[in-house]
């Protein structure tokens, strides 16, 4: 399927927001914790990076938790979805094809789920191969928040006023403190579950976004779907806002 694709006009960067994990658990697994949601959730997760390395994508976002997730959540509930979420990026580290980077607000993390985190990104550092980024504890207004005060430190540093960055602030200058720099900007977005809106993700990134909605559960989304994703993707006309 992926054969019969416009590979020449095929996403750079895609992201997912890998959602309904809970609901499918309540229909799927009646009577077990919502964790196998989760379990069922992260085996799809390492599924669709191995359809995006297959497609020759460059970079893959996957949002496994959110800072409201972190606010919302009881503890019962977060910390088997944390185990889960370590588990995933112990396992997409451990096969060494990928760069594996946390992108996220870490230091809302439990110590020892940031660390396991940091470990990951530091032992694949350098493999060259799709970069596969891991939002957890992310949220939009975390991230420019947290950009803002890189930035604001940065120029500080080097003896600037705040007036002067004020003044002479340049939008490429923030990117460049965001948690994805140096990194395209996603150039599709999927969300399952039926939902179609963004829930604070990517927010200064997804500008010139193309968003592909699907009515699967995530732990059911197929191949096939992505295929129809990255399908839809390629008869788009993009304009970025021209």
């Amino acid at each position: 399927m992926l054969g019969r694709l416009d590979r020449s006009r095929l996403p750079k960067h895609v992201a997912v927001l890998a959602d309904g994990n809970r609901r499918w658990a309540r229909a799927n697994a009646p009577g077990e914790p919502l964790v196998a949601g989760y379990r069922a959730g992260a085996a799809k997760l390492k599924e669709f990076v191995e359809w995006c390395d297959e497609a020759g994508i460059e970079v893959v976002t996957l949002w496994v938790l959110s800072t409201d997730n972190l606010q919302r959540s009881s503890d019962e509930e977060l910390g088997p979805l944390l185990d889960v979420i370590r588990q995933l990026v112990e396992d997409l580290a451990a096969t060494k094809r990928w760069p594996v980077q946390a992108v996220g607000a870490l230091d809302l993390l439990p110590e020892d789920i940031a660390e396991s985190l940091r470990k990951a990104d530091a032992d694949t550092d350098g493999i060259r191969g799709m970069h596969v980024n891991v939002a957890c504890s992310y949220g939009g207004r975390h991230e420019l928040r947290d950009a803002i005060r890189s930035l604001l430190r940065s120029k500080a540093a080097q003896g600037e006023t705040l007036e002067t960055v004020a003044d002479t602030l340049d939008i490429n200058e923030i990117s460049g403190h965001l948690y994805t720099k140096g990194q395209p900007d996603p150039d599709l977005i999927i969300r399952t579950s039926g939902e179609q809106r963004l829930s604070g993700f990517l927010l200064w990134q997804s500008a010139h976004s193309e968003f592909y909605f699907c009515e699967a559960l995530w732990p059911d989304f197929r191949r096939t779907d992505f295929v129809r994703a990255l399908r839809s993707f390629t008869q788009r006309e993009r304009r970025f806002g021209r």
